[in-house]
């Protein structure tokens, strides 16, 4: 079960979400608070998995109380306002439920809570299959089998994947990599990083995957070659 808090200063917001999380049989809604103020001391002291949280609040904005929640949880923001959309896609949030929100809406963000925990939670010994990012104002999921390799773009990731269009998000080569399994994926270049098994053959410090040519940087050479040939 995920457990999970709504904050909301309007009363008819929290009977929403009390309801649609009362037909949701993996979301457990310990508390609901109209003040955020009261509701920041109970996440310091009681840690929930999720936030369902009111954005345009007159004491403390939910953008605000988010910043200031020191455990990690995840937040699905609630608002009747889509101008802070951008804001909540930057502080990493599940999703954004534009009011008023049909119960169909609702299960799609909380779907994507689910998957998330999920992810985090997965027992370590367990081979991944997939990871998040976040891309387009949504959480996505991203087969490991499916990556054909990834591309920087300056502040930027292109993951290119068999048979998809390119996912482009804005992240560092350094934050995907810390994403995928050590032992699967590799950089080789300053500008790429590879599955190894994908790779269909190396030429000349260059390689083939899917009918692309990747190049080998210098500096990557040797750490490549040791793992490509064991």
């Amino acid at each position: 079960m995920i457990k999970a808090i709504a904050i909301d200063d309007e009363p008819l917001g929290l009977k929403v979400i009390e309801h649609f999380c009362g037909q949701t049989d993996f979301i457990q809604l310990e508390k609901t608070f109209t003040k955020p103020t009261e509701a920041l001391k109970h996440i310091r002291k009681f840690p929930v998995d999720l936030l369902f949280l009111d954005i345009q609040m007159p004491s403390l904005t939910g953008i605000d109380l988010y910043k200031a929640v020191q455990q990690d949880c995840m937040v699905i923001f609630t608002t009747a306002h889509s101008q802070y959309a951008v804001e909540s896609y930057n502080l990493n949030a599940i999703d954004y439920l534009l009011k008023p929100y049909t119960f169909e809406r609702f299960q799609q963000a909380v779907n994507k809570a689910k998957e998330y925990y999920h992810y985090v939670h997965q027992n370590q010994q367990t081979r991944p299959q997939h990871f998040f990012i976040r891309a387009d104002y949504s959480l996505l999921k991203i087969n490991l089998a499916d990556v054909l390799f990834i591309e920087s773009l300056d502040d930027y990731i292109k993951i290119h994947q068999v048979n998809q269009k390119p996912v482009v998000a804005r992240m560092t080569m350094k934050a995907v990599l810390e994403k995928l399994p050590e032992k699967d994926f590799i950089r080789v270049h300053r500008s790429f990083i590879v599955p190894l098994s994908r790779v269909e053959n190396v030429r000349n410090k260059t390689i083939a995957i899917g009918g692309h040519e990747i190049p080998v940087g210098n500096s990557y050479e040797a750490d490549f070659f040791r793992l490509f040939k064991g």
